[in-house]
């Protein structure tokens, strides 16, 4: 498949390909209410809302939604409403969790439960982010996909193992072939003193050995050289990266989450992000977030999809 090289070219296509189904833990509200009745007035998934239905139905004809797109599964109480859907994504009656008014906390100790949760034993929860940036799009005409900004403090070297897994199999979801990814860092040196730099020469060794397939690893790389040419010129940087990367992987949560703000807040960047590792991708939109990043993070998490 030719690559998707838009959020808007993501939507598109999601549009020719079968339904998913998108169950919305606690879907009484009216932000994520917006979102998910474009989803579903655009045919790119087909909407549950488990909530207080009497809400939902208040709410739809306040804010000038047609409830009749939505499928409602009646639950006033908000964590048994999230208890719900996470139960229908494990039973296969739906494709895809979605945070809706329930609390952060109460939505992750769902996923995270091990009698039943989503997260299967051994694997590591983590979160990835599709960004649209302006200078990226202009620059090389593709989409930049990152971890993780969210979830995981401090990963450790295998940690970030997965962390690259998560984010190599997402940029292939949108047809990237041999993707580019980056382990950063703030120096190209490795040093005993900045473990980022360790992993990441540790990682690359492993990438050397064939564990990543097709994929094009290289690290440590600072920010500039993994997204631009011309300062891989000037420094004289000889890394397969080129200053292309598809990827980026961050040393820990704070640069991650750094960047993620300052590519909306100071560059304008659309993204869609997803929780990943579980057994069905879990769509955790920020309170903050506009409703086209919430509409544009169920685009992801249809995408990703198995």
């Amino acid at each position: 498949m030719a690559p998707i090289r838009s959020l808007d070219q993501l939507v598109q296509d999601l549009k020719d390909q079968p339904s998913r189904r998108v169950a919305v833990a606690a879907g009484h509200d009216p932000n994520t209410m917006r979102a998910a009745g474009r989803a579903a007035a655009e045919g790119m998934a087909e909407m549950i809302l488990v909530g207080d239905g009497t809400r939902i139905t208040a709410l739809a004809a306040e804010h000038g939604l047609d409830a009749g797109v939505f499928t409602v599964v009646d639950e006033p109480d908000v964590v048994e409403a999230g208890r719900k859907a996470v139960a229908m994504v494990r039973g296969g009656e739906a494709d895809v969790l979605m945070k809706g008014l329930i609390s952060t906390g109460d939505y992750m100790k769902l996923i995270l439960d091990k009698e039943t949760g989503l997260l299967p034993a051994g694997r590591v929860l983590s979160h990835v982010t599709v960004f649209e940036l302006p200078a990226h799009v202009e620059r090389h005409g593709k989409l930049l996909f990152a971890g993780d900004v969210a979830i995981i403090p401090a990963p450790d070297q295998d940690t970030k193992v997965q962390i690259l897994e998560y984010c190599l199999a997402a940029a292939r979801s949108f047809g990237v072939e041999s993707p580019r990814a980056a382990l950063l860092a703030a120096t190209e040196k490795v040093s005993p003193r900045m473990t980022a730099t360790t992993d990441a020469a540790a990682i690359k060794e492993l990438a050397t050995d064939g564990r990543f397939g097709d994929a094009v690893v290289d690290g440590p790389l600072s920010l500039d050289l993994s997204l631009s040419p011309e300062a891989c010129e000037i420094k004289s940087c000889r890394s397969p990266i080129g200053g292309a990367a598809d990827v980026l992987v961050f040393p820990n949560i704070e640069s991650g989450n750094v960047f993620y703000k300052s590519a909306t807040v100071l560059s304008g960047a659309r993204l869609a992000a997803a929780v990943v590792g579980t057994d069905a991708p879990c769509v955790l939109t920020s309170r903050a977030d506009s409703d086209e990043s919430k509409f544009l993070s169920i685009a992801m998490g249809c995408r990703l999809v198995g």
